[in-house]
């Protein structure tokens, strides 16, 4: 016979982990300078100047910013109601597919499907506050 050595109340606290954040990959480490070689693929809608916005909003300062809040851009509606904050973690998985992260967005790029990829653009974003 096995007896549980946990108190009534400590063990009525335990919580399950979601079957998605247990099937999650970490996120690979960024080398800036492979990211800004991928982010070439970004340059035909967005730059890394602040305040210059192109088919896309400015980059500038993006990682850790709200989505929505670059002053002269017109945002989706998707994007304005979505209240994400643009973090690593945020932009990693919303790199992989913008569309399917965020249905209704006007970017229309299909992603980057390798992780080290969008950890690189990340890692040069993160250089461009």
């Amino acid at each position: 016979m096995v007896r549980c050595l946990l108190p009534i109340a400590l063990a009525a606290t335990v919580v399950a982990i979601p079957a998605s954040a247990q099937t999650a990959s970490p996120m690979p480490v960024g080398n800036a300078a492979a990211g800004a070689k991928v982010f070439v693929q970004c340059k035909t809608c967005h730059v890394t100047d602040k305040g210059v916005n192109r088919i896309g909003p400015s980059l500038a300062g993006v990682v850790g910013r709200k989505s929505g809040i670059v002053p002269g851009y017109k945002y989706s509606a998707a994007n304005l109601k979505s209240g994400v904050v643009w973090t690593a973690p945020t932009l990693f998985k919303y790199l992989e597919a913008p569309m399917k992260f965020m249905p209704g967005t006007k970017m229309t790029f299909a992603g980057l499907k390798k992780p080290q990829d969008r950890a690189d653009v990340i890692a040069f974003l993160k250089t461009k506050s």
